[in-house]
């Protein structure tokens, strides 16, 4: 395995400054976001390190300079939007943002790229399938004819109220998984495989790694505590942000001796990317530089520096 992080904690940071950082802080690779620039309507979305806009031949050739000077590979581009969005408009932006990025990804010469499925959260599964196949099978098909992977990931996106009741992600749980996977069974369509989530839905985190291994194609390092007694006081109907907190790994409820060993049986060999949400180490860069080094120096007992 390969530890990496995800680059939307540093969004005012330059792509050459991203991969210095990842270099002096001991990582191994980075997930390199990909949005559309402009401002974005959520945290942690909005984020370009590479502009995959008229990505072409020179703009490939200097992002692969900047990895190979800093000697920092990238696990993956990232996206998450909603390809799945009732507004029709924001909808299609989506999917076409997507087609750029996995079209890049090809010309990078790496072979994932992570996002989410989407989801009107005002239909139930069964109201958004239809959606969901006519917009996945052809991008599925696209990715696969590009010889990329696509790794979906895990988390519900049913936080705030604009998400409420069913969130904006579909892809959020094994039965879900399984659907998905029987009406679309590439090889080329998998999981980025975040516990956090599990965690927030009351879920085995361990399990999904042992029936899903074969399509576990990239991870996510994010730790979550949930605080009983706010969840007691409010109960699970309530927005998560009332009793449940991203952290960094080491400081929520993963147990990650136990996720590092069933990953590791599972055959998982690819890159683990600290995804970095914990409010307390977003007041400026050195904060969040700090958040990187103490998620490296905690999961390097898990993932040693080559």
């Amino acid at each position: 395995m390969k530890l990496g992080f995800v680059s939307a904690i540093l969004p005012d940071e330059s792509l050459e400054s991203v991969l210095s950082i990842a270099s002096q802080l001991g990582y191994d690779c980075v997930e390199l976001m990909c949005w559309p620039k402009g401002k974005a309507d959520r945290r942690y979305a909005g984020v370009t390190h590479v502009a995959v806009e008229d990505f072409d031949e020179e703009a490939c050739r200097r992002v692969n300079e900047l990895t190979n000077k800093y000697g920092i590979e990238i696990s993956g581009l990232g996206y998450y939007p909603n390809a799945l969005a009732a507004d029709v408009g924001e909808a299609e932006r989506a999917v076409e943002h997507i087609r750029k990025c996995i079209r890049a990804t090809r010309q990078l010469g790496i072979n994932q790229f992570n996002t989410f499925i989407g989801r009107d959260p005002i239909k139930s599964v069964n109201e958004n399938w239809p959606k969901f196949l006519e917009v996945w099978k052809p991008l599925i098909a696209f990715a696969e004819d590009q010889g990329v992977r696509v790794g979906i990931e895990n988390c519900p996106m049913l936080f705030s109220r604009d998400e409420w009741p069913g969130g904006k992600n579909l892809a959020h749980s094994p039965a879900v998984w399984r659907r998905m996977f029987d009406s679309i069974p590439s090889s080329a369509f998998g999981l980025n495989y975040d516990p956090s989530h599990m965690i927030l839905q009351q879920m085995d985190y361990l399990a999904p790694m042992r029936e899903f291994a074969n399509r576990i194609f990239h991870v996510h390092a994010k730790d979550v505590r949930v605080d009983r007694h706010l969840l007691n006081d409010v109960g699970t109907f309530a927005e998560p942000k009332e009793y449940h907190f991203p952290k960094l790994p080491g400081m929520g409820d993963v147990d990650w001796g136990r996720f590092f060993s069933v990953l590791g049986d599972s055959g998982y060999r690819g890159p683990v990317c600290v995804e970095v949400e914990d409010r307390v180490y977003e007041g400026d860069l050195d904060r969040r530089k700090q958040a990187l080094k103490q998620s490296c120096y905690f999961l390097r007992n898990y993932i040693p520096k080559a």
